[in-house]
């Protein structure tokens, strides 16, 4: 399943040459994940509750071309590999089905001490 989520590229977002700030792909996918894992009906909020929270493990990314002030983007989001411990995102940030910026992103489980945790049942029924 693909999970597409639109952002407008704000002023906020660009460097002085008007070219979206290399930093803030980041946060655009980080707020799709969220948006993602959301609309597989997992609680963030409940979980930290549980003493369960998300962390970046990894990334690894390339940016293709530039976006530019006032764009309208979309971030598709697919999970494309689960274990007991981590899971992995193939993100693609597009303008006009234009690919601008991929990444593989490594999530993985920790208890709030910082110690890993496996993945709870609510986050690998995301799997299914």
């Amino acid at each position: 399943m693909t999970h597409r989520w639109p952002i407008r590229v704000y002023y906020e977002d660009v460097d002085l040459a008007g070219i979206v700030y290399y930093a803030n792909y980041l946060r655009f996918i980080e707020r799709a994940r969220s948006e993602m894992v959301r609309a597989a009906g997992v609680d963030q909020v409940a979980m930290r509750a549980d003493g369960t929270v998300f962390a970046v493990s990894r990334v690894e990314a390339d940016y293709l071309k530039p976006a530019r002030y006032d764009d309208e983007l979309v971030v598709e989001t697919d999970l494309t590999r689960m274990t007991p411990a981590r899971f992995e995102m193939a993100q693609t940030v597009l303008r006009d089905d234009l690919p601008l910026f991929r990444a593989t992103v490594t999530i993985v489980c920790m208890d709030l001490a910082g110690r890993p945790r496996r993945l709870p049942p609510v986050v690998t029924a995301m799997a299914r």
